[in-house]
């Protein structure tokens, strides 16, 4: 399958960890903004912390993921959510304008098309974390181990992963 891929999977299994990690450090540091970018490697995790912090969540977050708490790879704030939002809604409110010439007709055509992106709105509720779930996240860590936590600049640190 496409998504067993190797490349595919590590970087699937680094959101995981990526989105358990943010939701314990978020925890320890109720207020403090963070975001993370995974690939095949590892991730950056973008925050105003400490490589010591950084690494206590990440392995604390490995723990967890490996003991079957597979809901910690799921995150409210992943851009997943975003695109499925944005697609799903632009998509929708497209449909009732497809296929018009005239701006007169686009107009009046305007508030159904408003609504359609409504709607799209609300479907993409529960598909943002369907998708995170089952296609761009993996919680079964499998083998990974976590390397290091490297400062690359202020606010700016690098997790590095191994299988």
């Amino acid at each position: 399958m496409l998504l067993d891929l190797p490349l595919i999977l590590e970087t699937r299994r680094n959101h995981a960890l990526e989105h358990a990690a943010i939701h314990l450090l978020a925890r320890k540091h109720p207020g403090k903004r963070m975001a993370g970018h995974s690939n095949p490697t590892g991730f950056f995790l973008l925050g105003d912390l400490t490589a010591q912090q950084i690494w206590e969540s990440v392995t604390e977050a490995q723990t967890r993921l490996n003991s079957g708490e597979s809901g910690l790879a799921i995150h409210p704030g992943c851009g997943t959510n975003l695109a499925a939002t944005a697609l799903l809604s632009a998509t929708l409110a497209w449909f009732p304008l497809r296929g018009t010439k005239s701006t007169l007709w686009r107009l009046l055509l305007a508030p159904f098309a408003l609504l359609f992106a409504l709607v799209g709105f609300q479907l993409s509720k529960p598909l943002g974390p369907w998708l995170q779930k089952h296609i761009t996240t993996e919680a079964d860590l499998g083998s990974m181990q976590i390397v290091d936590v490297v400062p690359i600049r202020k606010g700016v640190h690098r997790v590095i992963t191994k299988r």
